[in-house]
């Protein structure tokens, strides 16, 4: 089905698409409204409304325990995992905010064995906006 919807797209069809997967709205819709109790409360991108919400962080992992200390320490607004040897750092996920970060280690002379980027998803901002997390609410993308 979504193949067939990106053909009508690009024949310059405008679909009008209601779905309750939001990785379908992501994947599918220019434009996407937000609706809570039938009123819309967001619309735009997808883009713009992930940037909308707060969430996004940047995941560091480190190989040795004496790392992972040096970093807690230098990072001190980050939220710690003992067990996985893991900080996760607060981040609107831009390359700005990830070049000081790491930046930032490099001046430490920490080393990181592996990050991962979180950036909020659909799911993250319709529970943001309506502050529901009952699938039964609609959802709409407008293409």
């Amino acid at each position: 089905m979504w193949q067939v919807i990106r053909e009508l797209v690009s024949r310059g069809i405008t679909i009008f698409l209601t779905t309750q997967y939001l990785e379908e709205a992501d994947q599918l819709a220019d434009r996407i409204a937000v609706l809570d109790h039938g009123k819309v409360v967001a619309e735009g991108t997808a883009d713009e409304l992930k940037r909308l919400i707060p969430g996004g962080h940047i995941s560091l992992r480190f190989a040795d325990p004496t790392a992972f200390d040096l970093a807690t320490n230098a990072l001190r607004d980050s939220s710690r995992n003992d067990e996985t040897l893991t900080l996760q750092v607060a981040s609107d996920g831009s390359v700005r905010s990830l070049r000081a970060l790491l930046g930032r280690l490099e001046y430490e002379s920490i080393e990181v064995a592996d990050l991962t980027i979180h950036t909020p998803d659909l799911d993250d901002v319709f529970l943001a906006l309506t502050g529901n997390a009952s699938q039964e609410h609609q959802k709409e993308a407008v293409r």
